[in-house]
């Protein structure tokens, strides 16, 4: 029986499957052959291509698909009714299409080796050591943040536009690459994203567009965070997928760079995921350290907390569960809690290189 070419491409899904679990036991091969082989050409290309438009091409992708998908649905109505398994066939053809395409332009950076192994870390869950180091990161904090104000009690204010903030995060990417050539990042392509009052809906910083390789940054973000996330997406390009990974990127490059407003913000940063990791293993302990902070450190996370409270709603947690789910998906088994696991490698990092 001859298959049509529909029917192919829809059968092609499963194999793919199986091939990319089989690639979770091959991380030496992907490293080799994809991460540090083919995905740096695709990457520069889009970058090279793409990032000089000064909007998100990406964001107008996915809504002109969209609305492609909702039109044809609804003029199809009644021959899909009447051929359901021709339709179905088309819709499991399109994941086949899109499931390649994302692999193929970035997901495989998923079962890449981690980047511990490449930084030679050594990481750790020791209690202790984490309130030893968070004691260390709230004294870097303080003093950052008094350097900047004058006193201890005013909120920083990072007195830069988006653009800017953009150009001094390569700027830091230039910088740290003398050290880690790895990260050596060429043709910016960092925009905020046309969606951004969405994202923040969903309860989203930011994001990598995986098809154009557009690193985007909410736009509504207080500029507190904006340079971090901007960082972490960076990070993205560069085939770093895991989010715990590139959070720590995220908040090596900010903390690395000679601004002392990105360093504020990139300690502040990761004071805040070692503070909520000590809440969860003793709220005494979290309560004597908060004590510590400087009034300004504390009125800048009041902004984050008071400006993702402004926009809490009851779709926020399904947005979430279902990111939570593609990470799991993609060889992230801590789902989106792996953010957080930037913690253990913030702690090994700077075992080796004190604050």
């Amino acid at each position: 029986m001859k298959i049509s070419l529909k029917t192919g491409i829809a059968l092609s899904l499963l194999p793919q499957i199986l091939f990319v679990r089989w690639l979770t036991t091959k991380p030496d091969w992907v490293e080799e052959y994809y991460s540090q082989a083919l995905y740096p050409l695709i990457s520069r290309a889009f970058r090279f291509i793409l990032g000089w438009i000064p909007f998100s091409v990406g964001d107008i992708l996915y809504f002109l698909l969209t609305i492609v998908a909702l039109t044809y649905v609804y003029r199809n109505r009644r021959p899909i009714m009447k051929k359901k398994l021709a339709f179905f066939r088309d819709v499991v053809m399109v994941l086949s299409i899109a499931y390649f395409t994302f692999n193929f332009m970035w997901g495989l950076n998923y079962y890449r080796q981690p980047l511990s192994k490449v930084l030679a870390l050594k990481e750790t869950t020791d209690y202790e050591e984490l309130v030893s180091f968070t004691k260390s990161l709230i004294q870097k904090t303080n003093t950052l943040q008094f350097k900047i104000a004058g006193d201890t009690v005013t909120q920083i204010k990072i007195p830069y536009s988006q653009s800017d903030i953009f150009k001094k995060s390569l700027e830091g990417y230039t910088d740290l690459s003398v050290k880690y050539p790895f990260l050596k990042y060429k043709t910016s392509s960092v925009k905020t994203s046309l969606i951004s009052t969405g994202l923040t809906y969903m309860g989203y910083a930011g994001y990598l567009n995986p098809f154009t390789n557009e690193a985007q940054v909410n736009g509504l973000l207080p500029n507190f965070r904006f340079p971090v996330v901007a960082g972490h997406e960076m990070a993205h390009q560069l085939g770093y997928s895991a989010e715990n990974e590139t959070n720590f990127i995220g908040y090596l490059v900010t903390a690395s760079n000679s601004d002392i407003y990105f360093q504020y913000a990139a300690y502040a940063y990761g004071l805040g995921y070692c503070l909520n990791d000590i809440r969860r293993g003793d709220k005494e302990v979290f309560d004597s350290l908060m004590a510590e902070l400087n009034g300004g450190v504390k009125l800048n996370f009041q902004e984050m907390s008071d400006f993702w409270t402004a926009y809490e709603n009851p779709m926020e947690p399904v947005f979430k569960s279902i990111f939570n789910s593609f990470l799991k998906a993609n060889n992230q088994s801590k789902g989106i809690q792996s953010y957080n696991a930037v913690v253990s490698l913030m702690v090994a990092y700077h075992k080796q290189y004190p604050l």
